[in-house]
């Protein structure tokens, strides 16, 4: 199911030729050649004005992949801010580093091979913003692991939190069992815990976005 309108993301995307650089670029032609996963341009401009918006300094990502939504946190948090990138696929690492390398991004960033959500306990500290993009099965996991590494004001983002309108409307065709189950578990409890005000944005696969107020 499209959660938007084809055209209507279309039209979102073309107002965003002024990101066009060679890196960028390059990064996107290999997730669509390799039918590798990205949050994409709508989403990743997204993720760069919340991190701005609460001045974030440091981030942590759950599940980083070869570094595309980590370009645009790297971005929002300048060159005194640190984005901490997890993934468990150690060959994610040297393709994230030389793309964040050549877009000159490199000096922000630090990279954690292995599972995203055991990882996150090794950091230490609260964060300005932590982005979820594992595997829909361990979200709920996830979100218990990191809400309260959140500081006041800080942001929880998550994508993919309406699963290709699966949180909604049954799917004969799911080839993921329990991964629907998970993510409707994952965005009820953030509804219901009364520390977060959360939404749900619905660019592209749907991006929660939960602010921490107390």
């Amino acid at each position: 199911m499209d959660i938007v309108d084809p055209r209507i993301e279309r039209y979102m995307e073309d107002r965003l030729k002024r990101f066009d650089e060679p890196v960028l670029l390059e990064m996107e032609a290999y997730a669509e050649e390799n039918g590798f996963p990205i949050v994409g341009r709508n989403v990743g401009v997204t993720l760069e004005v919340l991190a701005r918006s609460v001045g974030a300094r440091r981030i942590m990502e759950l599940g980083s992949g070869f570094g595309y939504s980590a370009y645009w946190h790297a971005r929002a948090v300048g060159s005194e801010g640190e984005v901490h990138l997890t993934d468990g696929d150690p060959e994610n690492e040297p393709r994230a580093a030389a793309y964040l390398e050549r877009a000159g991004l490199a000096d922000r960033v630090r990279f954690h091979v292995g599972d995203a959500v055991r990882g996150s306990e090794q950091l230490q500290g609260d964060f300005d913003v932590i982005f979820n993009d594992i595997d829909k099965h361990g979200y709920p996991a996830a979100w218990r692991a990191v809400s309260d590494r959140i500081r006041p004001g800080g942001l929880y983002v998550c994508d993919n939190v309406l699963w290709y309108g699966r949180v909604a409307v049954e799917d004969p065709d799911d080839r993921r069992p329990g991964w629907t189950e998970a993510v409707l578990e994952h965005n009820q409890l953030i509804a219901e815990d009364e520390r977060y005000l959360s939404t749900i944005v619905p660019t592209r696969d749907g991006v929660l976005v939960a602010i921490r107020i107390g």
